[in-house]
């Protein structure tokens, strides 16, 4: 459990330079009124194809996968939309660290809160679905501001950036919990805490059963969401942070509590995970993190999709 980020005197050691220019030059960025921050955010977008040609593959193979029937024209404009995202993302990511509250709430809505308040009348804890969206650090700055519950999170392996990141998360939240503790992350679902866990990625072949995931039929997901749910039975409230168009801010949608049952099925849950997953992301399917290997442990004997 992780509830502060301490600085270190070795963070401004020479190697970390380039890094400090980094954050220097997006502090600034992030000052500016949020409508240059989108033009700077979507051209940085179309810039960067042409650096990252390597996840453009990725994020071509992962829509081919996931919507084979998609018209070339409309998955070319969803590769050029998702584009834009992860410039912005860049940006959105130094609105989460470093915007206050003020200007968050400003430019950030929340719609469907009452579907939180409901969940905490009738369980201990709420166990938050929060996809990998490339909006999700403004998404869950945004939310924590109005609710502060616990993140679940991957250390980064550079220990600066670790610093930044977990100083930015902690702004939204309680504390933060490694991702792989799932004795803390029902600790804190029985003590009635909201937890924020995304389930989407592929995180390797332990501890992961396959099942479908839009039209991969075997698609390596994660069974930590069936444990917290079978041994804490919390509400399961899905929330997606979605840009709105034209630059025109942010709306954080909360879903309805999903009532699964029964708890002892394994596939069951798991299933209905997924489906979860599938409609969070088909509300804003540009604004996705395609560009992550999701479909990278494949079955033995099947060859790679990448």
């Amino acid at each position: 459990m992780i509830n502060k980020s301490v600085f270190k005197i070795s963070f401004l050691h020479p190697k970390y330079w380039l890094i400090w220019i980094g954050i220097v030059i997006l502090y600034l960025l992030v000052l500016l009124p949020y409508p240059i921050i989108y033009y700077c955010g979507t051209k940085l977008g179309h810039l960067a194809k042409y650096f990252i040609k390597y996840r453009i593959n990725i994020i071509n193979r992962n829509l081919q996968l996931c919507f084979p029937n998609l018209a070339t024209d409309e998955k070319r404009n969803l590769l050029q939309k998702n584009c834009e995202s992860i410039g912005m993302g860049i940006l959105e990511t130094g609105m989460a660290w470093f915007w206050p509250n003020w200007r968050i709430k400003r430019w950030c809505k929340i719609n469907g809160f009452q579907h939180i308040i409901n969940a905490y009348k009738k369980h201990n804890g709420i166990l938050l679905i929060g996809v990998h969206f490339l909006t999700l650090e403004l998404g869950a700055r945004t939310f924590g501001i109005f609710n502060p519950g616990v993140g679940v999170y991957r250390p980064n392996n550079n220990a600066l950036l670790e610093w930044l990141q977990t100083r930015g998360r902690l702004r939204s939240n309680k504390y933060m919990i490694h991702n792989k503790n799932l004795k803390a992350m029902l600790r804190a679902l029985k003590d009635g805490e909201t937890i924020w866990y995304a389930p989407d990625h592929d995180y390797g072949p332990k501890n992961s059963i396959f099942t479908k995931l839009f039209a991969v039929s075997h698609a390596a997901t994660t069974i930590g969401t069936y444990i917290l749910i079978k041994l804490s039975n919390p509400a399961i409230i899905t929330f997606i942070p979605r840009r709105l168009p034209n630059g025109s801010g942010y709306e954080l949608l909360i879903l309805p509590n999903e009532n699964i049952t029964p708890l002892n099925d394994r596939l069951t849950i798991i299933k209905n995970i997924n489906k979860i997953i599938e409609k969070s992301i088909l509300l804003a399917p540009e604004q996705y993190m395609w560009l992550h290997r999701r479909f990278k442990t494949r079955p033995t004997g099947k060859s790679s999709f990448y």
